[in-house]
């Protein structure tokens, strides 16, 4: 017995041999490990590097507040000079009319625009407004005449910013004519608003 008995052990032994090498074996258990690439095989990230430049930072030009040199003009001190300087230079201009007419034209309300323009930048002189007709008509129709026009010609300056109290009408109707002579030529010049500047 002890023969089949040692039989009996060998087969189980060489039964376990060919068995167990069939059954699956567990994979050892391995620790992660980080994996380190050499620093030769890393492609390079650009570096992006922001530098503060330095603006010039330059004031925008006011040029309201740009002082310019401008020469102060002298003007006369004698009155009579003083109108034919103003009325030479076209600081003061007369105004013109139509025939039997007390309404302004274009070209009187240029004229008187003019006018205001520099009486209100010269406050210190004060204005007189003669109005004057031609020859024909009567002579109470043409002091009328006159009035109308020179108090149209006022009412104009104030509506442009200049005061009232320095305005000052007169009409000479057809008494004191700029051109002596009797034709439709002379006529046009006398009718008109003559501006005449006169001290405060």
């Amino acid at each position: 017995m002890s023969k089949s008995f040692k039989a009996f052990g060998v087969t189980l032994i060489l039964l376990a041999g060919l068995i167990l090498p069939a059954c699956p074996k567990k994979p050892p258990k391995v620790a992660p490990t980080a994996t380190v690439v050499p620093a030769s095989t890393m492609p390079e990230v650009p570096v992006t590097v922001t530098t503060a430049t330095a603006q010039t930072v330059t004031e925008p030009t006011d040029f309201v507040a740009t002082k310019t040199d401008v020469a102060t003009e002298v003007l006369p001190n004698d009155i009579g000079e003083l109108n034919r300087v103003a009325q030479s230079r076209g600081y003061i201009a007369d105004a013109f009319f139509e025939y039997n007419d007390s309404s302004l034209s274009a070209d009187a309300q240029t004229a008187l625009t003019n006018s205001a323009t520099w009486l209100k930048k010269n406050a210190q002189y004060n204005l007189l407004i003669e109005g004057h007709c031609d020859e024909r008509g009567t002579e109470q129709y043409n002091l009328a005449l006159g009035d109308r026009r020179a108090n149209q010609a006022k009412e104009y300056l104030v509506t442009l910013g200049v005061d009232a109290a320095r305005i000052r009408t007169v009409s000479y109707g057809e008494e004191r004519p700029f051109d002596p002579g009797h034709d439709e030529s002379a006529w046009a010049k006398n009718r008109r608003d003559h501006l005449v500047l006169v001290g405060r």
